[in-house]
This record gives C-alpha cells, structure tokens and sequence, in this order.
C-alpha cells in the first residue's frame, strides 16, 4: 500500500513542477507543419482545455520544413522539462524510410505521451478539370497518358504521399509526385488547377468538395465516412486491402519524468472526452483516443518498423 505521506509528496511535486514550468513561460507546442493544417485543427479544439486543466499556457509554435524534419528534430534537441512539445501525424514514424536527412529516431530520441486522435482516412480528390468521377476512370487515365498525371506531395512519408505510392504500386500507374511544403500550399495548387489530385485529410475536402471546388474520388480508411457517406473507399473500388488513416500524436523530448508525462497524458484524455470536443472532431471527421502512455509507445515502434518495411517497398518520388 501506498502511504499517505508518498501521496502527499507526489502531489506536492506535481504542483511543483506546474508552477516551475509556469515560471519558465508558456509551454510550446511545436507541430512541424506550416499553420492551417490538421494538426493546427486538432490543437485549436484540445488546447483551451487542456491549458485549463493543467493550469499552464500552451501556445503552438509551427515550424515547417522538410516535410515535418526541422520542427521535429528541433523538439528532439530540446531538454526533457516539459516545455516543449511535439504534436504531429503518422509522418512521425513515416517520413526516416523516405528521407536520408534525419537526424533522428522516432522511437528512442522521444517520449512517447499519447496517440490524441485519429481521422477515417485521407479523401483522393481531383480537381475538377481531371476526367474521372471513380478509381477506374483514374487508372485508365493514368495509364493512357503515363507520367502526366500529378500528385500532390506535401512531404516523403506523410499521409499524402505513403497512399498515392500504394495506389501506384497496386493499380501499376505512373503518376508524377509534386513536392510541397505542407496541407495548406498543395490545397492552394489544386483549387486553382496546377495539380492534377491530393490525398488529403476529410476534414479539409469535405468544404472545397461540398462547394463543387474539388471532386472526391475515394476514402483510403477500410469504412466510409458519415461526413461524405456517397465516397466509396479504394477497398470497394478494387484495391483489397487498402486501409491508411492518420494518426496524430504527442511527443516529449526522450528522458521526460514518467509524472510530467502521466499529467500531460490526463490533460489530452480530458480535453478529447469533452461535448464540445467531441463534436469539433466529429465535425472535422475526427475521433479522440487519447492513447495511454504505455500503449502509445509500442504502437509508434510498431508503426516505425512497418515504414521502414514499406519504404522497402515503395519507390521513393523523384
């Protein structure tokens, strides 16, 4: 049994702790992605509570670059104290077998705290001047004009990348992948026309497909989507097998106090159980799952090592 003056102690470092890192300034959340993006979405709805919850100032600090490198190794590089954070996707664990610039290893050089949430897939859409309205018409277009077809690639790794080089491999289409800095730069290219589709989150094609601005093709998650329940997955179109949806995580630098993490943890599980909350991600085609820490971890090993097996696979974008 745990003695009530080792409670007393406990709870007198945690507040400890809290008015240290008060002290310090706010707390940085940094996401590796340029502003706009899902990650930013996800921290406009959890923050507020989250912040209330423990009683600190969270304040997002976007560092882009690399398809997620700069900001993330930048958090790597940074002390253990709580004061600066990583929220971002699956790129996480996606992005080392598709780049030879990382610095470094998404399991051992961070703290895993929680899985936050997870959408149902990304959502292919075209621009409208592309004729196809379903994943055949694609790939016959694709395969009769081989190469001139593009996609959007908002960086090596990332969910818009690993699923269009999935689909090429398993439809043997040739389709040009176009690099872009982030969401918010390849959405822009394909609303005005420059690029031919993009495998990007529901939450962002659902205004610009409800508006006639985009055309969705498929759902890459193994169900539809109540947000666009007429889009049928690549599953129903043919490609068995086919599930890929975005996970979006928290990270401390490696070395964090298993206290610190469990309390950040208790503040991320809070804020995704909230009614409000919970219908923000609802409306952004999103559901919270604030993963345990002792779960979390062995999941992003785990995902780790099926990018590297993958990245085996799939042929890097030139």
């Amino acid at each position: 049994m745990i003695r009530r003056r080792s409670l007393l102690a406990g709870s007198a470092l945690l507040a400890g702790t809290a008015s240290a890192q008060e002290a310090r300034g706010p707390v940085r959340v940094v996401v590796p992605s340029p502003p706009g993006g899902p990650p930013d979405l996800i921290l406009r709805a959890i923050l507020p509570k989250m912040s209330a919850t423990l009683g600190q100032t969270l304040v997002t600090e976007n560092r882009a670059g690399g398809g997620g490198l700069v900001g993330t190794a930048y958090v790597a590089r940074t002390p253990p104290d709580g004061q600066t954070w990583l929220f971002t996707t699956a790129s996480h664990t996606n992005i080392p077998p598709f780049n030879d610039n990382v610095t470094y290893d998404p399991v051992r050089d961070f703290t895993h705290v929680t899985l936050a949430a997870q959408n149902f897939g990304q959502a292919l859409v075209v621009h409208p001047s592309v004729p196809a309205t379903n994943l055949a018409e694609l790939v016959a277009l694709a395969k009769a004009r081989p190469g001139a077809l593009t996609y959007a690639n908002a960086g090596n790794g990332t969910a818009s990348h690993i699923p269009a080089e999935l689909m090429k491999t398993m439809t043997g289409t040739d389709i040009l992948s176009v690099p872009y800095r982030g969401v918010a730069e390849a959405t822009t290219d394909l609303l005005a026309g420059r690029i031919d589709m993009f495998f990007v989150g529901t939450q962002i094609a659902l205004q610009h497909v409800q508006a006639g601005r985009l055309r969705a093709i498929a759902l890459t998650g193994a169900r539809r989507w109540k947000g666009m329940p007429d889009v049928p997955t690549l599953q129903e179109q043919g490609l068995t097998g086919f599930d890929v949806v975005n996970w979006f995580g928290l990270w401390l630098p490696a070395g964090a106090a298993p206290a610190l993490v469990n309390r950040i943890h208790g503040a991320v599980a809070s804020a995704v159980r909230d009614p409000e909350v919970m219908q923000q991600f609802d409306n952004l085609g999103l559901e919270g799952v604030a993963m345990p820490p002792d779960q979390f971890a062995p999941f992003v090993a785990e995902q780790a090592r099926i990018a590297q097996e993958i990245g085996r696979r799939v042929a890097r974008p030139t």
